[in-house]
């Protein structure tokens, strides 16, 4: 039975006849775009195939798994690691709570190595299931496009095979980033961070987004000394500022020590640790130095120059609305095209490029409103605008609503450290633009926020809403009185 599909916007006409490929759907790279695009077109019929390298926790050119990174060496094992690091504060938090807890309370890295290996090893067979029960065919090896329809697989014996494909998916996300610096190769990534035998005593952490603050977090919840170098005034830039600050703010307060407006020059081994030199002269020395400072397309081994697939300066797949890249028969989804490196978008793209080849149903990808979260401790989580992007995107007046407050966990404690929320409401139509809060719980608490963003709340209807009590996420709804108000003409920030 012919099979209707998107071709050049237009499904395919009845009784057209159709090549003979030996697969409908070639999809190279097995992360969650990947396989939620593999698994939902073969749901709508097509016979789909997924390629991806064998599986290691940390990647290299030959090395990756099913699942990809966010399960293998991403999200997943970083928010176990995140879990761990927790415990330490709050075993100190828990004595007003009445345990008497020893004064020394020993932390066993190994173990938590291990069992957070046993589940990226659980969640890696989970996928493959997966991709099984719905009838996709798993090649194990690496694969590389050499035409507009056919797909080279290099097997782990160093064998190549050929399969030819209706249409090619490209998903093979993206790598870290190394600066380089003299002494480069002594320093390490997310991937290797996430794999290290030994707690590191003195840690070095070269960059200011999610993964730095991350991983300063994790390794000083866990009793390291932290030094986080980063270029700009305060961390995670793009988000909103005041939120940037109070990110600062905690992570100083849990004894990190930071150091804006800095960089890295040279790395130094020696007897004892890694020297580490920045461009104000400073020399630090450490045990562990951390480079992360961003994440490059999964584009360099594809072959796509060869046929004509257009990549952008970064080397990430240049593509249309749908996905669609400039070769009509082949495709892209996921941080490979370099648009919102998020997984959840990743499945987002990956749904909508099932629903538009095989569903029947052309649909493009939705970018508003995505919610996110940076688990720091405490996290950061936002959704829709922040003050900065407001002010420049809003023609108007934008009210701004905030709470400062000290969680009721905290009172007991005595741990001194603040939540801060945060509203941005259209004057003119008192539509919500944006909300953030750092604090616990915090994307726990986004989601729903992000709900009634997406349907397009206002701020009458979150006064309206009744809150949970005692809770923190009933500040949400009774932020009542306007902290200030902006509008476009006010001077951009420099941070």
């Amino acid at each position: 039975m012919a099979r209707k599909m998107l071709i050049d916007g237009e499904l395919d006409k009845p009784g057209q006849e159709e090549q003979h490929y030996d697969f409908d759907l070639f999809v190279i790279g097995a992360g969650s775009g990947g396989v939620r695009a593999g698994r939902f077109s073969a749901q709508y019929g097509a016979k789909v195939a997924i390629c991806e390298l064998p599986f290691h926790p940390i990647s290299s050119e030959l090395s990756g798994g099913v699942g990809g990174t966010c399960v293998i060496r991403g999200c997943v094992p970083k928010k176990i690691l995140v879990y761990g690091a927790a415990y330490g504060p709050e075993l100190e938090d828990a004595r007003n709570y009445g345990w008497e807890v020893n004064e020394r309370v020993n932390f066993n890295w190994k173990k938590l190595l291990h069992k957070k290996t046993e589940e990226i090893v659980r969640l890696n067979g989970i996928y493959k299931r997966l991709l099984s029960n719905a009838g996709v065919k798993l090649f194990e090896g690496e694969g590389r496009v050499i035409g507009p329809n056919e797909v080279e697989v290099i097997q782990l014996d160093g064998t190549k095979i050929s399969y030819s494909a209706k249409h090619i998916l490209i998903a093979t996300g993206s790598r870290a980033h190394r600066p380089g610096i003299p002494g480069q190769e002594l320093a390490i990534t997310s991937d290797e961070a996430l794999s290290l035998e030994e707690l590191p005593k003195r840690a070095v952490i070269l960059g200011g987004g999610y993964i730095a603050v991350e991983f300063a977090s994790i390794w000083r919840g866990m009793g390291a000394t932290v030094d986080l170098c980063f270029r700009k005034e305060l961390p995670l830039r793009g988000f909103d500022d005041e939120m940037r600050a109070v990110v600062a703010r905690n992570l100083e307060g849990r004894g990190i020590t930071m150091h804006p407006c800095t960089t890295l020059t040279k790395l130094e081994k020696t007897e004892d640790g890694i020297k580490v030199h920045t461009d104000h002269g400073e020399v630090i020395v450490a045990d562990v130095v951390l480079f992360a400072t961003g994440r490059l397309p999964n584009t360099k081994r594809l072959n796509l120059d060869a046929v004509g697939v257009e990549l952008d300066k970064m080397q990430a797949v240049k593509v249309d609305e749908y996905s669609r890249t400039n070769v009509p028969s082949i495709w892209a989804i996921g941080d490979v095209t370099n648009r919102m490196n998020l997984t959840p978008v990743a499945l987002m793209e990956g749904t909508c490029f099932a629903k538009t080849v095989f569903g029947r149903k052309p649909t493009k990808p939705d970018y508003s409103h995505i919610p996110c979260a940076v688990f720091c401790i405490p996290p950061l989580s936002v959704v829709g605008l922040g003050e900065e992007q407001a002010i420049e995107q809003v023609n108007g007046e934008v009210s701004v609503y905030t709470s400062t407050f000290n969680p009721m966990k905290n009172t007991i404690s005595g741990r001194q450290e603040k939540s801060v929320m945060k509203l941005l409401v259209e004057a003119e139509t008192d539509k919500v633009l944006g909300a953030s809060m750092c604090g616990p719980d915090a994307p726990e608490i986004m989601q729903g926020i992000a709900i009634a963003l997406k349907c397009g709340a206002t701020k009458e209807q979150f006064d309206s809403t009744v809150g949970i009590h005692p809770s923190a996420a009933e500040e949400f709804v009774t932020m009542r009185s306007e902290t200030r108000h902006v509008s476009s003409n006010k001077p951009k920030t420099n941070l």
